[in-house]
């Protein structure tokens, strides 16, 4: 299942130009990915949107899953993007079980050693933003795909034995002829008193995402001729098992060329690796961050998305849970600046460690 970026690239461009529906991921460090094309005729993979769909299972034929998408690929990959509710009602083996969710974060001293490395390249000038992430064992109750299957998010990905995925942020959107990219940079308890009006005034938060809303408008040029910020700094509110939160985004678009389904993975290639989760500049930012954190990410922020033919929806690997052996490891992390707190981004960091349920 696993192929080598550049096979993905060309599969991707090849599906493209056919008009052919897939499935594709690719990791961060843009080495491996995987794609599979014409996911929906595959054997047990279910599919349903505005009542097309092949789904033929009479426990699913009871929930209504207009403008929703199961898929299953002979239990090696899934996607989804559902109705939580109806899923629970008519699951019990999920909303009946007994609930523990258990984190083992590093000290705030771990963190602090990387923080500092980040911060000497920021003072050096080599970076003006980068996202520094941390990896926390955890162990619940519920399995990956007991995760997968009772996540409330806009997009979902499970591999079993390897990750889930419940990531709220979308990497981009192509439809029409258009390319939308929705960054996500600004983070806070939705519990606070006046959480809105403190976010969008934080000096800090407001740099950290004009940063990013630069750095994306700069990528979508490398394929478009013309880029417009449409929404800048609005508010969505994310439900998890930590309490909600309110999270700043913004929307930004392009029009492509009138060939660009024949160029649809290169287009994506070029863009990658998400600027939300690297940094400004890229290339600086990349070696920064391979020297804090002393790890390669694989699969966490990198990107997977599902064309159906005509438009291609991605989005990012966040909000991420790996299996090794036999522990699960959440992955979260945050965007640092000359400006950040060591203290904030570690709380920040957990507090991104939870399940939306």
């Amino acid at each position: 299942m696993i192929l080598k970026s550049e096979e993905v690239e060309f599969m991707m461009n090849r599906a493209g130009a056919k008009g052919t529906p897939f499935l594709f991921g690719v990791d961060f460090e843009l080495k491996n990915g995987f794609f599979i094309e014409n996911p929906l005729s595959q054997q047990n993979i279910l599919f349903e949107v505005e009542g097309v769909g092949n789904i033929n299972n009479n426990h699913l034929n009871k929930i209504d899953l207009k403008n929703q998408h199961i898929l299953n690929l002979n239990e090696s990959i899934t996607v989804i993007n559902k109705n939580k509710n109806l899923l629970k009602e008519e699951n019990s083996i999920y909303s009946d079980k007994k609930y523990y969710f258990d984190t083992f974060p590093e000290n705030q001293s771990e963190y602090e050693l990387r923080f500092q490395k980040v911060m000497e390249g920021l003072k050096k000038g080599d970076s003006y933003l980068a996202n520094l992430t941390i990896k926390t064992p955890v162990k619940s109750s519920y399995s990956m795909k007991d995760i997968f299957m009772l996540s409330s998010s806009p997009y979902k990905i499970y591999i079993p034995n390897f990750f889930v995925c419940f990531s709220p942020e979308c990497f981009v959107k192509v439809m029409d002829g258009k390319i939308s990219t929705f960054p996500m940079k600004g983070t806070i308890d939705a519990t606070i008193p006046n959480a809105k009006e403190i976010i969008l005034n934080d000096v800090k938060e407001k740099a950290e995402h004009s940063t990013i809303v630069d750095l994306l408008r700069n990528d979508l040029a490398r394929v478009v001729d013309k880029v417009t910020l449409k929404r800048f700094r609005y508010i969505d509110e994310l439900n998890g098992s930590n309490g909600s939160l309110l999270q700043v985004s913004s929307e930004i678009e392009g029009t492509l060329n009138e060939n660009y389904l024949s160029n649809i993975g290169t287009t994506i290639f070029k863009l990658l690796p998400a600027g939300s989760v690297s940094g400004a500049p890229k290339r600086a930012t990349l070696d920064i961050i391979r020297k804090a954190e002393q790890l390669k990410r694989g699969f966490y922020t990198g990107v997977a998305g599902y064309f159906d033919g005509n438009t291609l929806n991605s989005f990012v690997l966040i909000r991420y849970i790996e299996q090794e052996s036999d522990t699960l490891f959440f992955r979260s992390g945050g965007g640092i600046t000359a400006m950040s707190d060591s203290g904030k981004e570690y709380r920040e960091a957990l507090q991104k460690v939870y399940l939306p349920f």
